[in-house]
């Protein structure tokens, strides 16, 4: 994450609420086969910690779709940033998008990023 969102968050006294979504809607199946956060949430994690930025860190099990904007709610968010895997417009049609979904149930702002390839 970029150096501008901490120094913003650390400044402004703003927590960070971060929300990994898992492909798993079984807490079962994360236990039997041994899934864990991957690397990368791991490492937004501690960038936010050395920066100290407060992190509220929420798992929820079950439809991506649903739950995202039930955290809108609950934890309650005053924006989203989500991000994009770029299916096909067929994947798209066939599975759904998160993002699609959630920009057009939220309750606060989202922001969706597009992953760049550089």
């Amino acid at each position: 994450m970029s150096e501008w969102l901490w120094i913003s968050l650390h400044a402004a006294k703003q927590h960070l609420a971060f929300i990994p979504l898992n492909e798993f809607s079984d807490p079962s199946i994360t236990k039997r086969y041994g899934v864990s956060p991957d690397n990368e949430a791991l490492e937004i994690l501690g960038q936010a910690y050395q920066k100290g930025v407060e992190v509220v860190a929420k798992i929820y099990w079950g439809d991506p779709t649903k739950k995202l904007c039930e955290a809108i709610e609950k934890i309650p968010l005053h924006c989203l940033v989500v991000g994009n895997r770029g299916l096909s417009k067929i994947k798209r049609a066939l599975l759904g998008s998160v993002s699609s979904y959630v920009v057009n149930h939220a309750t606060c702002p989202v922001t969706v990023v597009k992953e760049t390839s550089f």
